[in-house]
């Protein structure tokens, strides 16, 4: 379709899906920061769990600039490839069918980053309010 008004409230739709996941995904790590549950998990999976504030700010930070539209096609290229990495390192795993549809839902993410990275945020953005 080349609707402006349409395609707008596409990329809106688009920011809001694809930043959920990794809003909810850092809040909830933050919030269990203390209990040490996330770092344990990172750390069962041969990630270092010093690096849990790092994906907490990846998470967080970049989905957040996603939903709002700032900075929008960097983040989205940084949020595809750590949905990329995460999905190697956590899932990975071609005899375990679950895990393959987890890496898979993280490959299928990254394209949508990709195509919010080429695309822009639209015009309900704070990008689009800073002239950029």
């Amino acid at each position: 379709m080349n609707s402006p008004a349409l395609n707008n409230l596409a990329l809106l739709a688009s920011r809001i899906l694809l930043s959920a996941i990794f809003i909810q995904a850092g809040w909830g790590k933050l919030m269990g920061y203390s209990s040490g549950g996330p770092q344990k998990y990172m750390e069962a999976m041969g990630v270092p769990g010093v690096l849990l504030p790092l994906v907490i700010l990846t998470e967080l930070g970049l989905g957040l600039m996603v939903l709002v539209g700032f900075k929008t096609r960097i983040a989205a290229f940084l949020l595809a490839g750590f949905s990329l990495l995460a999905g190697l390192l956590f899932h990975f795993k071609l005899g375990d069918q679950g895990q393959m549809i987890h890496f898979m839902k993280n490959v299928a993410i990254a394209g949508g980053f990709l195509s919010l990275m080429v695309a822009g945020a639209g015009a309900y953005s704070v990008d689009a309010k800073l002239g950029k």
